[in-house]
């Protein structure tokens, strides 16, 4: 065996964390936050556009493993999906941090939801309007745990547009629940979202009901 070749490594090899993907020592706060929603709306895509670190995905090759059990309608061109989590940060300001985990959007995964919404400050629903009735079950789930959350509409280009107040009726969400419109392959909209989410969890610590 040649040691010598064996313990030297290659200059391409990564060991630890890359510089950028540290955590700026100005830090003094982080939020966990949790972007959810149905099968194919877009969660891996917008967690990868905003991230400031290299994301962390787990999607995998889709196979005939799952015909007949994960509703594909609207989305047959979909050739991977994620079986885990996406990971990924965003400095809100010198202070402070989000990380943020994608949660998988077929339902034979949803038992990982329990972990990855321990500690959860918030969540973001991403909603296809080609395919609302994916969001039902998602949103009822945030209602049953109690976490507060923002509906950001992902704009596809085939996909139909809807008033907003048309689309609070259609989701059932009461009058105070943000809904902005987003484009999850872009980091400005996808940072405005998340910018919004911050807003209304300031807004609801602020009222009495939740001092």
């Amino acid at each position: 065996m040649d040691f010598k070749s064996s313990e030297l490594m290659d200059a391409d090899t990564v060991v630890g964390p890359r510089a950028e993907d540290t955590l700026p020592s100005s830090a003094t706060a982080a939020v966990k936050i949790v972007i959810v929603g149905g099968f194919g709306v877009g969660k891996t895509t917008l967690v990868g556009s905003v991230s400031e670190i290299r994301p962390l995905t787990t999607e995998e090759t889709m196979t005939q493993a799952g015909v007949g059990v994960d509703d594909i309608a609207g989305v047959e061109r979909k050739t991977a999906t994620t079986v885990a989590m996406d990971f990924g940060r965003i400095s809100i300001n010198d202070e402070l941090v989000l990380y943020l985990f994608g949660t998988p959007g077929q339902q034979r995964f949803w038992f990982l939801w329990n972990g990855l919404f321990r500690g959860a400050l918030g969540a973001v629903v991403l909603v296809d309007t080609r395919r609302l009735e994916v969001s039902f079950d998602v949103i009822g789930r945030l209602e049953e745990r109690e976490v507060p959350f923002v509906v950001a509409i992902n704009t596809f280009p085939e996909a139909p547009t809807y008033p907003t107040e048309e689309l609070r009726t259609a989701l059932d969400l009461p009058a105070h629940v943000p809904i902005v419109d987003c484009d999850a392959r872009k980091r400005a909209s996808s940072r405005d979202v998340l910018l919004t989410l911050m807003r209304y969890l300031h807004s609801l610590a602020a009222t009495p009901e939740h001092s």
